[in-house]
């Protein structure tokens, strides 16, 4: 869908209203990075912040405005500004260091490639002048926005917006992002070579996107070393394109300590890399664990979430665990009834403190079940992003 469209048909609906939100409450400094992947809507969102003004460092115009940044931000005296695609500039971190120092009354929004955003430099410059906010895929709440809480049909089309509401599948879309990430992207910061074994490796990874990680399975196919292997792997979490999923643990003889499990950023990319242009039963499971993480890091904001398991295949989901708290255990089912408490009665031999919940989509109020004295509580997506909600701030 072309982006002039995609913002007529977004501001007729009723706004992204959570994420909003969330602008409002993350901007506590003077400059609010926002971050996330190519087409994930950061351009939409920054367009329909009330009272802002919108500049777009795309436009040659705009960045001959910019070439003075003191003369720029002096025009301004004070209000709201986005400044959206800042990485076109010259040197982006420049005019958002001066204006956060230097014009107190300017509040700036700004956003660009997800490359900048993991570029060392950029982040040390801006130290102790920015809050972060991560757009990731469209969420539950989006989906009442845009009008369509089909959840199956959000599963297939992912949660890019402009995928989301195209009126056929997008598939051209799919290798389109593809190529545009490799030479917009990539290109721009890391300057890595072997363009084949780098999609390849993205190809594979969407298509095992869940499952447990060992760089020395993807060397041979993508015709790399494994060291190659891992340094695309960080690249690749650098810019939000999968996330990590490393095993909790405190080094007990019975636990897997290193291997992660990798989560491509999107299930519409999985989808399309698995070949599922339709979806069975037994798909559910699987997605229905992607998108339950992806409401996680929207609503929580980090990536710090681990998962757990044993030598023996025990193994739980997601941990969520932080410091001077006992660590919660979450199982992700697509039918509370699939649930097989084995896991979690494993994870709690070894840790016996702590919350259990099972996260499903057929629940509509919460109930409790006990195994062998361990209780769990079955509850749906929204009620466990309540009940986390205490625990993440």
């Amino acid at each position: 869908m072309h982006l002039v469209a995609l913002y007529e048909k977004l501001f007729a609906m009723n706004k992204r209203t959570f994420w909003l939100k969330k602008i409002e409450n993350n901007w506590r400094r003077p400059v609010l990075w926002v971050s996330g992947v190519r087409r994930v809507g950061k351009t939409c969102l920054c367009r329909m912040i009330p009272g802002a003004q919108y500049f777009d460092c795309e436009l040659p115009r705009v960045r001959r405005m910019m070439a003075d940044p003191e003369s720029f931000l002096e025009g301004l005296k004070e209000g709201r500004i986005v400044l959206d695609e800042i990485h076109r500039l010259d040197n982006p971190s420049e005019i958002l260091k001066i204006a956060a120092d230097h014009y107190t009354t300017i509040r700036v929004i700004a956003t660009g490639s997800s490359t900048l955003g993991a570029s060392a430099r950029f982040r040390d410059t801006l130290t102790g002048r920015k809050t972060d906010l991560w757009l990731t895929p469209m969420m539950s709440i989006d989906l009442k926005d845009f009008n369509n809480e089909d959840l199956s049909y959000r599963m297939i089309r992912g949660g890019m917006p402009s995928f989301f509401l195209e009126k056929d599948l997008p598939e051209r879309d799919f290798q389109e992002w593809m190529d545009a990430f490799w030479a917009k992207d990539i290109q721009e910061l890391f300057r890595l070579e072997r363009r084949h074994s780098f999609q390849k490796f993205i190809e594979l990874l969407m298509a095992q996107s869940g499952g447990m990680f060992e760089a020395t399975r993807f060397a041979t196919p993508c015709e790399v070393s494994r060291t190659t292997i891992s340094n695309y792997l960080a690249v690749l979490e650098a810019t939000y394109v999968i996330s990590i999923i490393r095993p909790f643990s405190t080094h007990r003889p019975t636990e897997i300590v290193s291997a992660p499990k990798v989560y491509g950023f999107d299930i519409g990319f999985v989808c399309y890399y698995r070949g599922w242009y339709s979806l069975r039963n037994e798909d559910f499971g699987l997605l229905w664990e992607h998108y339950v993480l992806n409401e996680m890091h929207a609503n929580f904001q980090t990536r710090r979430i681990n998962y757990w398991r044993d030598k023996r295949g025990h193994e739980v989901d997601f941990i969520i665990a932080r410091r001077n708290q006992t660590p919660v255990a979450i199982e992700c089912k697509w039918s509370a009834s699939d649930f097989d408490p084995a896991g979690i009665k494993a994870f709690r031999k070894q840790y016996p403190e702590g919350e259990n919940f099972v996260v499903a989509n057929d629940v509509d109020r919460q109930y409790t079940k006990s195994y062998a004295n361990i209780k769990v509580s079955f509850v749906s997506l929204a009620g466990l992003v309540k009940k986390l909600s205490k625990k993440m701030l």
